[in-house]
């Protein structure tokens, strides 16, 4: 058979693309691990992902993995890294193209994995297979940045949310605690929330507004170079 003469005759490296998904059950930041039918490292925990296939992009490859996993079609996604170590599979030569996406976690049905699938408080992550503890760690670290720039509750917080639970999220993305009366005041300075005309009960003797964020706000925000301080 006569060889293509565009094709090189060495060994190709294979292309995976891992998602680190994050939810928020309004009091942890969590993640969606999959445990593993297969060798290697059946048993173990993984971050959601899979081979990419010659057809698609790396997004177009996460998107179908998130997919798959969470039944989920229109998610926040964002790359972030490449891991080309040698060795950090054991089957063979792999590169992985990471990213992570941010999911409502009502919003997730569960695909063909659900019955393995679960998700885990920051806190409470299990040794995970390959190499997928330290692409998870520098997930976070980078959500942990990108909240300074995008307000990221837009994709945790259901569409409206009361301010304790939009604090909570800052606070388990960040790892800090929040002066209560200092944080509302921040965001009611920005303009980033519109207050609703819905009350929810949040204890016996207490009922809070509900509140949704301001996308024209934010959009106006960012073109002016958006960058939340606390």
């Amino acid at each position: 058979m006569e060889t293509n003469k565009f094709v090189y005759d060495y060994p190709h490296p294979a292309v995976t693309t891992d998602c680190v998904i994050f939810g928020f059950d309004g009091s942890n930041l969590k993640v969606l691990l999959i445990e593993r039918g297969i060798e290697p490292f059946k048993g173990k925990w993984a971050l959601p992902g899979g081979f990419l296939k010659m057809d698609e992009t790396a997004e177009e490859g996460a998107l179908r993995e998130l997919e798959e996993e969470t039944g989920l079609t229109n998610a926040y996604i964002r790359q972030f890294h490449t891991f080309t170590e040698p060795g950090r599979d054991p089957r063979e030569r792999v590169i992985t193209i990471a990213h992570y996406a941010l999911v409502r976690l009502q919003e997730v049905k569960g695909g063909d994995d659900a019955a393995q699938a679960r998700w885990f408080a920051m806190d409470e992550i299990p040794p995970l297979a390959f190499d997928h503890d330290r692409i998870l760690r520098l997930a976070q670290k980078m959500l942990r940045e990108r909240i300074h720039f995008e307000p990221v509750g837009f994709e945790l917080l259901p569409e409206t949310f009361t301010m304790k639970q939009l604090q909570n999220l800052y606070e388990a993305i960040l790892d800090v605690h929040f002066d209560r009366r200092n944080f509302a005041k921040k965001m009611h300075h920005l303009e980033l929330l519109i207050q609703t005309d819905d009350m929810v009960r949040t204890s016996p003797k207490r009922e809070s507004q509900l509140l949704r964020f301001n996308n024209e706000k934010y959009e106006e925000l960012k073109q002016k170079g958006f960058r939340l301080e606390f």
